[in-house]
């Protein structure tokens, strides 16, 4: 559980802080806990005999106010500063996730299809599974690739994420509204309350509590039902209306944050606040946040993310540490992207060679290359939808046309289902096909 911070009560004078706060031999000192926006739990250990934690306490508390933006809710008052490290990242963010300054050059518009559909399983599965979907990545993403009826409620978890996911990418440009904002939550909890009422409902109670779950204290008392419409109605004119100006990723982040703190569902309130994070940061033109799987990287650091929340609530609402955390997550994810994308982009240059076979098309040469990794492996239309991101009519003849080349078999799974693989002349059609 999180220790609360001192109570200043010997202030320093104004003339004390500055001449402390501008002092050489501290400068590195401050500059590493603004660029980390560290806690009372870290700074504690950071003081010295000359200068003891409390008073570095309050220098970093001055420090804070300074420059401060507010943002109301109801009745409750947050603070946040954007350090110079916060602006640093979001010139980067602004450069490479919005526009077209790197969207030609970073993801092609032949390859988006593909790389968008591996993005939004791994973003539903993540955020699933931070909510107690039991079950592995593989499993789930054979479910989504071949469309398969969830069989229990993680995986129903997991294709409503998946599916709410694909739902709000077409509504970038509708406005937050209490409607949308439970049309969201309906879609994320189908199937999967043990009451079907609470789905796409505010709670009617204050019989919830974020409990840890070790020691069972209670971490989180959120505010009173009754409290729900007016802070909704709040955090829907904050996300609608730019009359104040805040950095549109700062806002997304700020959402966020207060649907799980309001938490005004019975369930899925951190799965509802991924998603509108999502949301609003396609619908401001942050395009790239389709290919970013943000949610992996928050249940790597499932620990931190709740530190984050509580840090807030125990420093006078102090969204700092939110607001950081949570850039620093989008830096993260977005270094895995390039990563991804760097691999993918191996794996096309080794399409080549398959490419340049006469009259077959860049999708077939996916096909031949992935009977090649897997010669045993069967193919039904419907397990290629996704994986070629066309539809059915189209997979079927692309894998038609490799069995009239004579790349392929067809087989009987059932009475009514015909299986695609590996014919025997498969490599000498290959070697045929080499010199072209």
């Amino acid at each position: 559980m999180i220790e609360n911070p001192p109570l200043i009560t010997d202030a320093l004078s104004p003339i004390q802080i500055i001449q402390l706060l501008s002092e050489p031999k501290y400068r590195d000192l401050f500059r590493k806990i603004e660029k980390e926006y560290l806690y009372w739990d870290k700074i504690k250990y950071l003081g010295t005999k000359e200068l003891p934690a409390e008073t570095l306490w309050q220098l970093v508390k001055f420090s804070r106010l300074s420059n401060i933006n507010f943002a109301q809710f109801g009745n409750y008052s947050f603070t946040f500063k954007i350090t110079n490290y916060i602006q640093q990242l979001l010139h980067e963010f602004d450069m490479n996730f919005g526009g077209t300054l790197s969207g030609s050059t970073t993801i092609t518009e032949k390859n988006k299809q593909y790389y968008l559909l591996s993005s939004i399983m791994e973003e539903a599965i993540a955020s699933s599974q931070m909510e107690g979907a039991n079950t592995t990545r593989k499993v789930a993403k054979e479910m989504l690739r071949k469309q398969i009826k969830p069989k229990d409620k993680s995986q129903q978890m997991i294709y409503n994420n998946y599916s709410t996911i694909r739902f709000l990418s077409e509504q970038k440009d509708t406005n937050l509204s209490p409607e949308l904002l439970l049309e969201i939550h309906k879609r994320i909890t189908e199937k999967t309350l043990d009451n079907s009422d609470d789905e796409g409902s505010f709670r009617k109670d204050d019989n919830i509590y974020v409990v840890n779950g070790i020691t069972g204290e209670v971490a989180h008392e959120p505010p009173s039902y009754t409290a729900i419409p007016e802070i909704i109605n709040k955090l829907c004119s904050f996300a609608n209306d730019d009359d104040v100006f805040i950095h549109p990723i700062i806002k997304a982040i700020i959402i966020h944050f207060m649907i799980s703190f309001l938490h005004p569902f019975v369930d899925g309130n951190g799965r509802t606040a991924r998603s509108l994070f999502y949301w609003y940061m396609l619908k401001k033109g942050y395009w790239m946040t389709e290919f970013l799987s943000i949610s992996r990287i928050i249940y790597k650091k499932k620990g931190q993310y709740e530190k984050a929340f509580l840090y807030t609530e125990h420093d006078d609402f102090d969204l700092g540490y939110f607001i950081q955390y949570n850039m620093n997550v989008l830096k993260e994810a977005f270094e895995e992207l390039k990563i991804y994308l760097e691999r993918k982009s191996e794996e096309n240059n080794a399409l080549l060679e398959f490419k340049n076979i006469k009259g077959i098309n860049e999708r077939q040469a996916h096909i031949i290359k992935m009977i090649q990794e897997k010669p045993g492996s069967i193919f039904e239309c419907k397990n290629l939808i996704n994986v070629l991101g066309v539809s059915i009519k189209t997979v079927r003849s692309d894998l038609e046309g490799l069995v009239q080349m004579g790349f392929m078999t067809t087989i009987p799974i059932n009475q009514r289902l015909v299986g695609y693989t590996k014919s025997e002349s498969f490599e000498k059609k290959l070697e045929e096909n080499s010199g072209n």
